[in-house]
């Protein structure tokens, strides 16, 4: 039997997005299945797209972390590609059950392991051959950064420079949701890649920072200067392998005073911490207890306004003379609520998913093995995303 459709894994803020435009584009992707641990979550996603779209959803339950449950559920949807956006801990497992299927595979974010605070591609990455002898694609790290930001770099490489020397990754998320402190995706992992040691790319060697060491002001359009701390981020992984001749590369995310003072404080106290404790008998891991106190992202849509403005600044040599160009999209967190029930991080991360999902479904990116997306023509790419919702503009500094 031919394969049909997309199964959709995980039921987040992201997979809200995500599904939603997938459903906006039912066209392309014919069929979508919506399965995660929690299927009642699947079942009120179904119902409210429903309602907005007019599409039906088809839900299922399954537990990302067993290979085989995911390979039963796999074939008997029998789907043309599997879209990951549940936790970052899960992609190997997703991953292994779709090579075993002969199914095309995309997600937003590198595997990380529960047990360690470091996320890298190289177990992502070592399974290249399952899928190239089977003729598939696994596209990795299909949201915003790492996704877009590496696809921006693509196009001012093939559009605007002869070569790329610097590149600076600038997110800063302007928006305010009103509460003490918040997290606007997972908290377990945000807090996790935040407190961790910075690390930025430089003539060809990892240069380590302690957590939040590196701080810049930095003028970002349409929202003004804003405090912005170097962090390691995943896309830094990839770019310094597919962009030839670079000679540094750094990400930088904009925080709040206040986030940074409750962060220290729950990190000085141990709640940080991923390793498990005894509390009265009973055994738990101080961050995931964190994250059930702290509010749900998911929920932080109706009341979060303000913008984002994600981009890259990148320095390069065009006819032997020294340019630099600044490439970003900036969102609207109440225009993103209104399109999809969701604030603007997640939306900028779920279009992303969307986009490089249908582009692999209808064959425009057909590179086979485990692919990053900076290695994919961008002009399909960056032409979804003008009409995806994601508007992008390019200014020389």
């Amino acid at each position: 039997m031919e394969k049909k459709g997309i199964l959709i894994i995980g039921a987040g803020g992201v997979s809200t997005v995500a599904t939603t435009k997938c459903a906006m584009n039912i066209d392309t992707f014919e069929k979508i299945t919506l399965a995660s641990r929690t299927v009642s979550k699947c079942i009120t996603m179904a119902k409210k797209i429903k309602e907005s779209v007019g599409v039906d959803i088809d839900t299922a339950s399954i537990d990302a972390d067993n290979v085989p449950d995911l390979i039963e559920l796999i074939n008997t949807i029998n789907p043309k590609v599997v879209l990951n956006v549940a936790l970052p801990y899960q992609d190997l497992t997703i991953m292994d059950a779709c090579s075993a299927t002969n199914t095309h595979y995309i997600d937003t974010a590198n595997y990380e392991h529960p047990d360690e605070a470091k996320f890298e591609y190289k177990e992502q990455w070592a399974r290249n051959d399952d899928f190239e002898k089977e003729n598939l694609t696994a596209l990795l790290g299909s949201g915003f950064d790492p996704g877009v930001t590496g696809v921006f770099v693509k196009y001012i490489q093939e559009n605007y420079l002869d070569s790329i020397e610097y590149i600076d990754i600038m997110d800063c998320n302007a928006g305010d949701h009103g509460y003490p402190f918040a997290t606007n995706f997972n908290p377990e992992i945000n807090l996790r890649e935040v407190s961790s040691n910075g690390r930025y790319w430089e003539e060809g060697k990892w240069i380590e920072t302690k957590p939040l060491e590196i701080r810049v002001d930095h003028d970002y359009p349409e929202i003004g200067i804003k405090p912005s701390y170097l962090l390691y981020h995943e896309e830094l992984e990839s770019l310094c392998k597919n962009i030839k001749g670079v000679k540094r590369i750094r990400f930088f995310m904009t925080f709040g005073d206040s986030y940074i003072q409750h962060m220290n404080c729950l990190e000085n106290v141990g709640m940080l911490g991923i390793k498990p404790v005894m509390h009265k008998g009973v055994e738990i891991t101080p961050i995931e207890f964190l994250a059930t106190l702290l509010p749900d992202p998911a929920s932080l849509g109706p009341r979060t306004h303000g913008k984002t403005n994600i981009g890259c600044i990148c320095e390069g040599f065009k006819d032997g003379v020294r340019k630099k160009f600044y490439i970003y999209n900036i969102c609207d967190h109440q225009e993103c609520y209104k399109e999809t029930g969701a604030q603007a991080v997640s939306y900028t991360t779920g279009v992303p998913a969307m986009i490089g999902t249908k582009l692999v479904y209808n064959g425009t990116w057909d590179l086979k093995g485990a692919r990053n997306v900076e290695e994919f023509s961008s002009k399909p790419f960056m032409d979804e995303l003008m009409s995806q919702g994601l508007p992008w503009k390019v200014i020389e500094l």
